[in-house]
């Protein structure tokens, strides 16, 4: 944590005096995230790498947020300390994790609650029903919902996994009665999603989903059945809704609407050239031209100033956070914590690879935002309790650490 905050610091350093204020609260969080590792229970060891990352990636994303727009930094770094007392103030709970899988049910119908109050008091923008706002505060409920799914899940199938990958391909009733409540859960949850046209959070569902219950059960009948039904459903959307249609027709050829539907796209796609591989230098570039970059395409902002070296070396500290993720579920002894583990580094990592893919024109972009990089309340609440609770998962008693290590000289 003390490398990371050093790191951090070089880089707020780099923001123009003055668009963050008070002075003090830079120093503030760094306090905040050194207690956050501090406050461990006693008599065990964690993970520290997770929550150093998590500071890392959000300090160079509020470098980014305030080099884009300076207004929207003074929210961010608020965001920002709410986040970091959350994942302080939730310690002692989330290290009682295993409680969680007792309330599964409990955690699709919150899921499919806060689907059905999107879809009644939900704000549209852009084509797309994402925001629910309560006064002076907007979220998006989506970040919650996919952590929920993720706890319903990892629940779900500890009981089950073992029956599942028993059960052959053509028993029909038996795949009815164990997967049922599996495939109506996640099935109503695709369903709104498709019905709220954000087709990038329903693919996020689905790779999660598919990981989750590959890794439980190794049948990949499943994981063929569930892809081709959404397949279907994304067909259906892409041929009824204009807002899906739009997006296909921007990323098959930008350049067919320059200056209208298309240039958000293409201006993403200058930006990225003009980086080069060394960057334009941070502050040097014009992001600037690009619409919405502080939400949609912050990555291509960075890729502008930081170049292509940059947005690898950004990259790989994403894919460090989740390879300790998958390290931390390859370690645990039960089954609940290993695929809560997976699950949540499975949503983290492909809600990365959606958003960098989108904005390299691999697929259509979403509105999917890039983890502690992008500008959004909703989406930096729920990345440092996602870390948060990883964290805790990576609980090991200090002896089996050190049995594990070997004897230490001189006992």
């Amino acid at each position: 944590m003390v490398v990371a905050l050093i790191l951090a610091a070089l880089t707020l350093r780099l923001i123009p005096h003055g668009a963050l204020v008070p002075d003090w609260l830079p120093f503030a969080l760094g306090a905040l995230a050194l207690a956050w590792p501090a406050l461990r229970p006693a008599g065990v060891t964690r993970d520290d790498t997770l929550p150093a990352l998590a500071v890392l990636l959000s300090s160079i994303g509020l470098a980014v947020v305030a080099r884009l727009q300076p207004s929207l930094a003074q929210k961010q770094v608020v965001w920002l300390a709410i986040s970091l007392v959350l994942a302080i103030v939730a310690g002692p709970w989330l290290a009682r994790f295993r409680i969680l899988a007792a309330y599964k049910y409990i955690w699709i119908l919150a899921a499919i609650a806060l689907f059905f109050a999107l879809a009644l008091f939900g704000q549209e923008v852009n084509g797309a029903r994402l925001w629910i706002r309560l006064g002076p505060v907007q979220f998006e409920p989506v970040e919650v919902i996919k952590l929920l799914v993720v706890l319903f899940m990892a629940s779900y199938l500890t009981e089950t996994a073992d029956v599942i990958a028993r059960t052959r391909p053509w028993s029909l009733r038996a795949n009815a009665k164990y997967l049922g409540p599996l495939f109506l859960g996640w099935g109503v949850s695709m369903g709104i999603l498709v019905f709220e046209r954000d087709i990038g959070m329903a693919s996020l569902l689905l790779a999660t989903f598919v990981a989750m219950l590959y890794v439980a059960t190794r049948r990949i009948d499943l994981v063929v059945g569930a892809t081709a039904v959404f397949g279907l459903a994304a067909w259906w959307a892409a041929t009824h809704y204009r807002y899906v249609e739009a997006r296909i027709a921007v990323w098959r050829d930008p350049f067919h609407d320059p200056l209208g539907a298309g240039y958000q796209a293409l201006q993403s796609l200058f930006s990225l050239g003009a980086g080069g591989l060394f960057g334009t230098g941070f502050g040097n570039g014009r992001p600037d031209y690009i619409p919405e970059v502080a939400t949609d395409y912050v990555y291509a902002a960075f890729g502008e100033e930081w170049g292509a070296i940059g947005s690898i070396a950004l990259l790989a500290v994403f894919l460090a956070v989740v390879l300790r993720a998958l390290r931390v579920a390859n370690r645990q002894p039960d089954l609940y914590a290993k695929l809560l583990a997976t699950g949540l580094a499975a949503v983290f990592g492909f809600q990365i690879v959606i958003i960098v893919g989108g904005v390299l024109r691999l697929f259509p972009l979403t509105g999917i935002t890039l983890p502690f990089m992008s500008y959004g309340g909703s989406s930096l609440v729920t990345n440092y309790l996602l870390v948060a609770l990883v964290w805790a998962i990576s609980s090991e008693p200090r002896d089996r650490r050190r049995d594990a290590s070997g004897p230490i000289a001189g006992e």
